[in-house]
């Protein structure tokens, strides 16, 4: 699949943001927003909660069947699909249980980011505000 760079990224961060929540103990008690968790992270540390998580979605996301995705709608892939784009980016070097575990495990972070992927707007009708 064909995405831009920005929507990647709002995938990406999506993602971490995610993942941050389930890490995070203040998150998980309610005692804080994962934005705010997300604003008291270093530039260094959302970096390597960043990295990490690209090297396994990324691929997938890119990985994904083409689809025609219409004006101010996200693109929708089946279960299949997505279970297909990360089997085949999972390496035969690992063990069963291991491999059945980073399946489930990259499936899940695969749509989740698929659910932070932006509304695909209309390059033609791009408007340029009147102050730049």
């Amino acid at each position: 699949m064909r995405f831009t760079e920005a929507e990647l990224t709002a995938a990406l961060t999506g993602a971490a943001k995610s993942v941050l929540a389930a890490q995070d103990k203040s998150v998980r008690k309610g005692r804080r927003s994962v934005d705010e968790a997300w604003t008291a992270l270093t530039q260094f540390e959302r970096f390597q909660l960043l990295d990490g998580l690209g090297d396994q979605v990324l691929p997938a996301l890119v990985g994904l069947p083409d689809v025609e995705v219409e004006t101010g709608t996200r693109p929708t892939f089946t279960d299949a699909q997505v279970t297909a784009a990360v089997e085949e980016r999972i390496g035969d070097d690992v063990g069963r249980v291991r491999r059945a575990v980073l399946l489930k495990t990259r499936v899940t972070l695969v749509k989740i980011a698929l659910t932070h992927v932006p509304p695909r707007s209309d390059p033609d009708a791009l408007t340029v505000p009147d102050h730049l």
